[in-house]
């Protein structure tokens, strides 16, 4: 078994249909997800994951017919069914099934996947900077984390890997740096952590908000603040934070060639020991 889908009060195996073709979100893109992570017998902070999934709802003018804790359950039983310390990708999500452009909140609906998704090595990244940017929030829902947001980051990762690199570097609306096509963005110069400050553009992750408190908890300066695209040339190290591949040294910056650092290093380190005393699941 690879995948298990709950919807409509049951789980089924694999891939089910769940989206007609007069299904709002299939032609209008009313979608909006959650993504979390199982491995190693921990789940670390699948609650925060759970919340937000009903804020993006809320924020796309859906209405979540699950609250946070319920899904929370159903994500821990879902998971339940696979072997312990199996690999998983866990994804709720709600969309609507009806509306005239704008979705119809009252028929919302929900399905939560559970599947076997292997964790990256911290082998190191290459990445560019892509031609594409990341909208401002009165051009697009950067509120939620909305499916619709992601075809810009497909075509930003397409064009990196076409020049044959791993990911991208997107700026936000007036050419700062905003994150990775699908991750977080860190940057250390001397031995300073900086990070984009949140203007509304990205997502401000919660693997992005675990790494800055686990770093400052141990006395490593995290700044958030604006950063600029010639900044990224003098970096001393560049890694990504993300539900996916949780923490991932960048090894090569357009022609750069880079080290996966010791700060890099030590941040994923941090966020193995969190998750191990704080990501414990009940099965």
């Amino acid at each position: 078994m690879d995948a298990i889908t709950y919807v409509d009060g049951q789980w089924l195996e694999g891939n089910p249909p769940l989206f007609g073709a007069l299904t709002h979100a299939t032609w209008l893109s009313s979608v909006v997800f959650d993504g979390a992570r199982a491995f190693e017998g921990v789940a670390p902070d699948l609650d925060l994951h759970c919340a937000r999934l009903v804020r993006s709802a809320e924020a796309f003018g859906l209405k979540p017919t699950h609250a946070a804790e319920a899904i929370f359950d159903l994500a821990c039983e879902g998971i339940g069914k696979f072997p312990a310390g199996a690999e998983l990708y866990i994804r709720p999500m709600f969309w609507a099934e009806s509306g005239w452009v704008a979705p119809d909140p009252d028929s919302t609906r929900f399905a939560l996947i559970v599947y076997i998704s292997p964790m990256s090595a911290p082998t190191g990244l290459s990445v560019c900077l892509s031609t594409r940017r990341r909208p401002a929030p009165d051009m697009a829902p950067t509120d939620a984390k909305a499916a619709c947001l992601y075809p810009n980051a497909g075509r930003a990762l397409r064009e990196a890997m076409d020049r044959g690199f791993d990911n991208a570097i997107l700026c936000d609306p007036i050419g700062n740096v905003a994150e990775f096509a699908t991750a977080n963005l860190f940057m250390v110069k001397d031995g300073i952590v900086h990070t984009p400050v949140p203007n509304g553009t990205f997502l401000n992750g919660i693997t992005r908000q675990r790494i800055i408190g686990l770093l400052r908890d141990n006395d490593i300066e995290v700044q958030e603040r604006t950063i600029t695209v010639p900044e990224l040339v003098e970096a001393d190290e560049l890694f990504s934070t993300g539900n996916h591949g949780k923490v991932q040294p960048v090894t090569r910056y357009e022609d750069r060639n880079m080290q996966g650092g010791p700060i890099a290093k030590r941040a994923r380190e941090l966020y193995w020991k969190f998750a191990h005393e704080n990501g414990q699941l009940k099965r």
